[in-house]
């Protein structure tokens, strides 16, 4: 009798142990291949407000979403901060699978790179002096002297402007490149240019820290976005994260981070990662 039920109950491990091997090679399947060694990223830590540091710790939106990410995931995610100098040298090089950070979508990157569903809008507007009357619009920038950090985004798209202002009749005027935003502003705040034309978060994040120094002028390019660089041997990955970002929009969590760092959410930026100049050009409508 002791010997049948001793049977039965080995008989009942094997069958759990079975059914726990089995559930556990099921999950193996389904995890990601590149989640083997766990995911490697890089940030940065002197772009705000994506990326920066207060009083020693990690601070901004996607300080936020890596912690979403790690929330999300089942499976270890490091994360290393470098120099923004280096950052997409380091991902491009296989360093690292991919850069949490403010990277603006553009033809160039795109021969290196995809990226995922933007987390922001990196349409480009121009910053004038608070008490400069005469430059509200952009068919005030006629001629004037605009300035723009050498090797940007921003530079890429400067002849939009170009034709926005020809339309009118009007031309652009001297073009200064800065090495930093920071000495461009000054040189605006000082009169040495006439603007400066930079993403729409960081205009907003200058006005509103100086308000009484600089304004917001108007849109001079179509739409951009800013978003996550993935190395374009990677899709698997890519996949992986756009359907990340589907879940956060779901359930409202990008909205309110946006909310949180930007002052807004941007309820209308495409959901579906962008993976060629075609595909970029057409969501941007650049000729």
């Amino acid at each position: 009798m002791r010997q049948g039920m001793k049977l039965k109950k080995l008989v009942a491990v094997a069958a759990a142990t079975m059914t726990l091997g089995m559930s556990s090679l099921a999950l193996a399947d389904e995890m990601p291949s590149f989640a083997s060694n766990g995911l490697k990223v890089a940030t940065e830590d002197n772009y705000s407000p994506f990326n920066f540091i207060v009083q020693g710790k990690a601070s901004g939106i996607n300080k936020d979403l890596l912690e979403e990410l790690r929330a999300y995931s089942e499976f270890e995610v490091k994360q290393d901060i470098l120099p923004w100098t280096g950052l997409l040298a380091s991902v491009s090089a296989g360093q690292y699978d991919l850069a949490l950070t403010g990277a603006i979508v553009t033809d160039a990157r795109l021969k290196a790179f995809d990226f995922t569903p933007p987390i922001a809008s990196a349409q480009h507007y121009f910053v004038a002096r608070a008490k400069d009357d005469s430059t509200n619009t952009i068919g005030d920038l006629d001629g004037k002297t605009v300035g723009l950090q050498a090797g940007s985004a921003l530079l890429e798209r400067l002849p939009e402007l170009k034709d926005m202002l020809e339309s009118q009749g009007k031309e652009l005027g001297r073009v200064v490149e800065y090495q930093s935003y920071p000495e461009a502003y000054a040189d605006l705040a000082n009169g040495r240019v006439d603007y400066v034309i930079n993403s729409v978060i960081s205009v907003n994040e200058v006005v509103k820290a100086k308000s009484k120094v600089f304004k917001k002028g108007e849109a001079v390019s179509g739409p951009g976005f800013v978003s996550w660089p993935v190395p374009k041997d990677n899709p698997e990955l890519l996949a992986y994260l756009t359907e990340f970002f589907a879940h956060l929009k779901e359930t409202g969590r990008l909205a309110e981070l946006q909310e949180k760092w930007f002052g807004e959410s941007f309820e209308n930026l495409p959901t579906e990662a962008i993976v060629s100049v075609e595909q970029y050009h057409t969501l941007t409508a650049v000729q």
